[in-house]
């Protein structure tokens, strides 16, 4: 039922997967986008008109951003029946065609401690089983993942093991790619190894996908240690803001985004896409940008929920936010040329636009306004966006938390002040980021993970590539 529809929206033929392929001279780029950005600041604090043009600004973002907070989220269609409550009789006269297929797939390195429960998960999902297959895919652990999943895989018959030895390329993005294309599903779903999954998100999701422009889904992402300390805190109050964010960007025509872990993905749009791309740090990311210059589009469902360990520690956590950040900027860099109106349609390029201004152009301009503000003797220039970006942060980050969890007024409140606090982290980060890729372009390399007893997620730099 659901192969072969395309989501061209605004009645665009699909790039070709080649014109995607546009890796090289990352650090050149990013160094033409940082001049851009201090010579832009230069002409604001130096023009008469400068003041206006940040107003002008404000004024244009400020009625989208309020847009996004007062619209109303679309309905979801209606889920399927629950399977596993169906009676027998029932069940045998069922029509499964009905029910589209649909291949899991996990790749995991060295995750012993969660595999089991991992798999315990997954095969209690409410869902025909002769029309749902998991893969798991054993990214050359040496700490017997590999045989723990070949012992698994004997007691489900449809649960499959693909083992990739020490020569295998790609991360994550090189282990989907090795297996998707064998699989049967007309959706494919990836979830890390530390989920913790929804046994009816199945069912709630697949519907969505009868919507012909609906070219993947997002499940929220939730925290599931989430009361351990501040960091695990602020990742709660996170997770809502940026689950918030993306369904009422997506209700007023906006970008949705796919985060990794509970992504569903059309086959046919991720054929389009030529797969994950193995040449980023952030696929998920990467893929949200093809998807959508390629006419799909992206939702985001609020409930069900997956959980995953939240970081627990300052350092690992300062890592992979400098990940997440150097990830979600190369796909800019690597397909500026194809994020115009032409390719999203005008709702997706000017809410594209805006959230990157917020995103990234403010915390990287921060630097030359604070030193012209300084050498001028007068107040920062963006401070009325700046201030218009954080009371938006604010409201949606309540907003979200209140949709997510149920408390209190006043729970809700402390909650968004700790979770501001938390999130100021994101300023440094992001500003010290698009510095760094104009400058001194490096590769990033996963760290192990602990799992289980310990929620330290991490990346560390590696030797600074030759290429630019």
């Amino acid at each position: 039922m659901l192969d072969g529809v395309k989501g061209n929206s605004i009645n665009l033929s699909p790039l070709a997967v080649d014109e995607f392929h546009r890796y090289e001279r990352r650090r050149l780029k990013a160094a033409i986008a940082l001049a851009s950005v201090w010579l832009l600041m230069a002409i604001v604090h130096l023009v008469v008109w400068g003041q206006w043009l940040v107003y002008g600004l404000c004024l244009l973002i400020g009625c989208h951003l309020m847009r996004v907070l007062l619209q109303v989220p679309q309905t979801k269609p209606e889920a399927l029946p629950s399977w596993q409550d169906t009676p027998r009789l029932e069940r045998e006269a069922t029509d499964l065609s009905q029910w589209p297929r649909v291949s899991i797939l996990v790749a995991a390195k060295n995750e012993v401690s969660v595999v089991e429960r991992l798999v315990a998960s997954l095969t209690a999902i409410d869902y025909p089983q002769t029309r749902c297959d998991i893969w798991l895919i054993d990214d050359h652990s040496t700490d017997g993942t590999g045989q723990l999943m070949d012992q698994l895989a004997q007691q489900y018959d449809h649960l499959h093991v693909v083992h990739r030895d020490e020569t295998a390329q790609g991360g994550k993005s090189g282990a989907l790619n090795q297996v998707w294309p064998t699989t049967d599903g007309t959706i494919l779903l990836v979830f890390d190894a530390d989920a913790q999954i929804p046994p009816d998100c199945l069912r709630r999701v697949v519907p969505l996908f009868q919507q012909e422009h609906v070219g993947a889904v997002q499940l929220r992402k939730a925290i599931a240690n989430g009361t351990d300390n501040f960091w695990t805190r602020g990742q709660v109050a996170e997770m809502a803001f940026d689950a918030n964010c993306q369904l009422q960007r997506v209700a007023v025509g906006g970008i949705g985004e796919l985060r990794g872990n509970g992504q569903f993905v059309r086959r046919t749009a991720l054929e389009q896409c030529g797969g994950w791309n193995e040449e980023t740090i952030t696929d998920d990311l990467d893929l949200t940008l093809k998807l959508h210059v390629n006419g799909w589009d992206v939702p985001l469902v609020m409930s069900p929920a997956v959980r995953e360990e939240g970081v627990t520690r300052a350092v690992p956590l300062w890592h992979q936010r400098n990940r997440w950040a150097e990830g979600g900027y190369q796909r800019y860099l690597d397909y500026w040329r194809l994020i115009t109106p032409r390719r999203l349609g005008w709702g997706k390029a000017f809410d594209l636009a805006s959230f990157w201004i917020i995103q990234y152009g403010l915390p990287t301009a921060a630097l030359p306004d604070l030193v012209f503000a300084i050498a001028r003797q007068r107040p920062p220039m963006l401070m009325p966006l700046s201030s218009l970006a954080a009371l938006f942060a604010t409201l949606s980050m309540a907003q979200g938390l209140r949709r997510s969890q149920s408390a209190s007024a006043f729970s809700i409140l402390v909650q968004t002040m700790r979770g501001m606090v938390y999130m100021t982290h994101w300023l440094l980060i992001v500003g010290m980021v698009t510095c760094r890729m104009a400058i001194r372009p490096k590769r990033l390399k996963w760290v192990k993970t602990q799992h289980g007893e310990a929620t330290t997620g991490t990346v560390i730099e590696a030797s600074v590539s030759s290429q630019s």
